[in-house]
């Protein structure tokens, strides 16, 4: 079921018995979950909650919570978050299948977080998926790629009375990655900062989660644009917020490496998409696809050179007692000669 689907069938929440909302990402389904019980609460005025706490619920609780009329005539509505059916034993397991197919004056909603795709075909998961599914919806969230997830923080700005344009989401998104968790609880730090009005990416850049790996991207464009100045502002202010020089140049080699895998790549008539595939990155191909632009700036003897250059820094640090922002600072020199070199 697709999201466009999912959003037609929650149009009509008291059609169904049963909602199951699995993933293996957290967020998804308990977000899920709670924007189905704010509908059936909508729809169903009056009527009452039951919560039974996985990941073991108390099979008895849930069967006593479902099976009880209400005082006012509404149905009742039993939330089991966070269930883990292989935790599970298997009577459990075959008595909540049995309750779903069962239930009068009941709406159950359920959600699971999964650890992987394969857990999520183990024989006591496919029973309960399967038996939600045919009285109600049993739904598979899928991880969001990035352009979702980037969606996904413009809805949650606007939820939160304030706006995010789509390049400050991409930006939020570079420096804070994809955990969806991390990027609400930025997202509520910088709507209260902006005054619940635009979240602009000075904001962003001001006030958002210092990621390494973003400023060390944005340090390798500064790098390859040859804006020595602003190559050591940024450097400078890593230093400023006690990022270690090991890991600001394991990011940097990070980089670079990328950029050399698909220059390699493009050589072999290799797209960036194919060599996110032949080195199993995981993640976003999104970086590949800008290390590809980065690449175009060099030629692959150039890139070999800026490894090597990486490699003596890395040796360097760990085994030099000469101060690591010089060394830094001379490597970066020394890549930026190399990439005006022809």
């Amino acid at each position: 079921m697709n999201e466009r689907e999912l959003q037609k069938a929650l149009a009509q929440p008291l059609r169904h018995s049963v909602y199951y909302y699995y993933s293996t990402e957290e967020y998804l389904a308990l977000d899920y979950a709670s924007k189905t019980l704010t509908l059936l609460l909508r729809q169903e005025d009056g009527a009452d909650v039951t919560r039974v706490e996985g990941p073991t619920p108390s099979i008895g609780e849930v069967v006593a919570a479902a099976g009880t009329i209400s005082l006012f005539g509404t149905k009742r509505i039993v939330e089991i978050p966070l269930l883990a059916p292989s935790a599970m034993p298997d009577a459990d397991v075959a008595a909540l299948c049995d309750l779903t197919q069962s239930l009068e004056n009941a709406v159950l909603v359920l959600s699971t977080v999964f650890k992987d795709e394969k857990a999520m075909k183990t024989k006591k998961a496919k029973q309960l998926i399967e038996a939600a599914g045919k009285v109600g919806l049993a739904v598979c969230l899928e991880k969001p790629g990035r352009e979702d997830v980037e969606r996904i923080a413009i809805e949650q700005a606007r939820a939160m009375g304030a706006s995010l344009s789509k390049n400050a989401a991409s930006e939020l998104v570079e420096r804070c990655g994809q955990d969806l968790f991390t990027l609400k609880s930025e997202l509520e730090k910088l709507a209260a900062a902006c005054g619940y009005k635009e979240i602009t990416p000075e904001w962003i850049e001001r006030m958002g989660t210092q990621n390494i790996e973003a400023d060390v991207f944005e340090m390798v464009r500064l790098v390859t644009a040859r804006r020595e100045s602003a190559v050591m502002d940024r450097l400078a202010k890593l230093f400023a917020l006690k990022n270690e020089p090991i890991a600001i140049a394991a990011a940097l080699s990070g980089s670079f490496v990328d950029v050399y895998r698909v220059k390699c790549g493009a050589a072999a008539r290799r797209d960036p998409a194919a060599v996110y595939k032949d080195f199993a990155y995981s993640g976003s191909p999104y970086r590949l696809k800008k290390a590809g632009e980065t690449a175009s700036r060099y030629t692959s003897r150039q890139l070999e050179r800026v490894l090597s250059v990486l490699m003596e820094l890395d040796m360097g640090l760990k085994s030099s007692a000469a101060e690591p922002e010089a060394l830094l600072q001379t490597a970066l020199c020394e890549i930026m000669q190399i990439g005006g070199a022809r």
